[in-house]
């Protein structure tokens, strides 16, 4: 029995007042596990120090499914571990699988509130308003209150970048954890970033259009009026000029055309033009 008073031993017995009826008050994870099931030894500790970093914000319930074989069957265990999210009563969510603890804290997240997340909100309101120093202000204070919550870092990496300080926010996001860094706001901030950084030391857009007009097949101006126009939110402009260059020289940049697109098909997510231009990209390729 562990010494910790998040973390309980679930039975027959006590498994209504010690799930059901707890969970009506502060959420319960249930961990079905076994003696015999490396996965779950991998697990258990994982969720013990969730339990602790959480101070109280959700119960472990631990059920062992060679033990308590009934509670296992009542809900249909086929393997383990396997765990499962009470609220209100209810299952209201589940994985299964010894998952990393950054993907564990996310899901967690997903249903208890924590503190610093109200802090993120504020300063995410601030940066909408235009008072992106006030926001990295309030984000900072945050960060002192709660360093390991991600959204955090996310909501950082934006304040930075409205702030132009291009190279913190990269950093920023290059250290987010990876299941984290592979999620769609985080690759259309990259996607930003990789074009604000282009444009960093570039001529103005009123340069750039003269250029244009001045000589219209120039390679390292289609580049830079691309990510122009990605950054005025006149996308596709954007992409045809990337095709364009795509046509014209495939070795420019060591393909930096194709590449700049990808990077803008990550900026617009699920945008029905991406299945558009992508195709039109790939005719070009085969």
């Amino acid at each position: 029995m562990s010494d910790s008073p998040y973390i309980i031993e679930v039975t027959e017995e006590n498994y209504q007042s010690e799930v059901v009826e707890k969970s009506r008050q502060v959420p319960v994870l249930v961990d079905f596990w076994a003696s015999w099931c490396q996965p779950c030894q991998m697990l258990m500790p994982v969720l013990a120090k969730l339990a602790e970093n959480y101070q109280g914000k959700f119960i472990l319930a631990k059920i062992n499914t060679e033990e308590q074989q009934a509670l296992a069957a009542q809900f249909g265990i086929r393997s383990i571990p396997t765990v499962k999210l009470f609220k209100n009563g209810e299952t209201v969510d589940e994985f299964a699988g010894a998952l990393p603890e950054s993907e564990i804290r996310a899901f967690l997240d997903k249903h208890i509130p924590r503190e610093s997340d109200a802090l993120v909100e504020q300063a995410q309101q601030l940066l909408l308003q235009g008072e992106a120093h006030n926001a990295l202000a309030l984000l900072e204070q945050a960060k002192n209150a709660d360093p390991s919550n991600s959204n955090i870092d996310l909501a950082l990496a934006q304040t930075q970048a409205a702030l132009g300080n291009i190279s913190q926010a990269s950093e920023i996001l290059a250290q987010l954890p990876a299941d984290i860094r592979d999620t769609a706001q985080v690759k259309s901030l990259q996607g930003l970033l990789f074009f604000e950084n282009l444009l960093a030391d570039a001529p103005s857009e009123k340069e750039l259009a003269q250029r244009m007009q001045a000589d219209p097949e120039d390679t390292e101006t289609l580049y830079l009026m691309a990510a122009q126009q990605v950054l005025n939110e006149r996308h596709e402009q954007a992409m045809d000029l990337l095709l364009q260059l795509m046509k014209k020289d495939r070795n420019y940049g060591d393909d930096a055309a194709r590449k700049a697109l990808l990077k803008l098909f990550d900026i617009l997510g699920d945008d029905p033009r991406v299945a558009r231009y992508r195709s039109r990209m790939m005719s070009l390729i085969y």
